[in-house]
């Protein structure tokens, strides 16, 4: 039996928080930004079933380089001294493809695109993955639904109306009722 790797999700971090202003807000701190987008992508990660790297750039530190493992699927790389993420991106996504492994790299960054496509990788710009994850959110909203306000529970229904314009919702059941009032 051949058991299929998860596909790997490597984020640029510092580039998506300056890409979603409501990471950083107005108080500009990064470490506040750094950790809603940690919380973000673990939720996001687990419910799309991707092993996810968040790299943040070290670039101008005395650090060494440093990982952060928070699960099984998701790791933090702090790139060494002297690195940058992008570099450290490249790295990893060529040597991820190379394994077999189907890789998405998240970045707005216009020549990291072009080395990521160049070594087999996908690229995924942060408005997309931006969309993707609030549909995915919105998704498992309307999955999620409360029984008598003790229980909660999934629901496997999926109903048409949940998916219709409210104007348009309310213009059909105007024409249900009046179909049902000449019987």
């Amino acid at each position: 039996m051949i058991i299929k790797m998860r596909a790997q999700l490597i984020v640029d971090g510092y580039n998506v928080i300056n890409c979603w202003p409501e990471l950083l807000g107005s108080s500009n701190d990064l470490e506040h930004a750094r950790d809603k987008l940690i919380h973000i992508l673990l939720e996001y990660g687990a419910y799309e079933k991707y092993d996810v790297t968040l790299v943040f750039d070290a670039l101008y530190t005395k650090s060494a380089q440093s990982y952060e493992q928070l699960n099984e699927h998701f790791e933090i790389v702090y790139t060494k001294k002297k690195e940058t993420a992008d570099s450290y991106i490249e790295r990893l996504a060529y040597r991820s493809v190379r394994e077999g492994r189907e890789v998405f790299v998240v970045t707005s960054d216009g020549a990291e695109q072009s080395a990521i496509l160049g070594a087999g990788a996908y690229r995924v710009t942060v408005k997309e993955l931006g969309r993707t994850i609030k549909n995915t959110k919105k998704k498992l909203r309307n999955s999620y639904v409360v029984n008598d306000g003790n229980t909660a529970g999934y629901s496997r229904r999926s109903e048409i109306a949940d998916r219709i314009e409210p104007a348009v919702l309310k213009k059909l059941n105007i024409l249900r009722k009046k179909h049902y009032n000449k019987k």
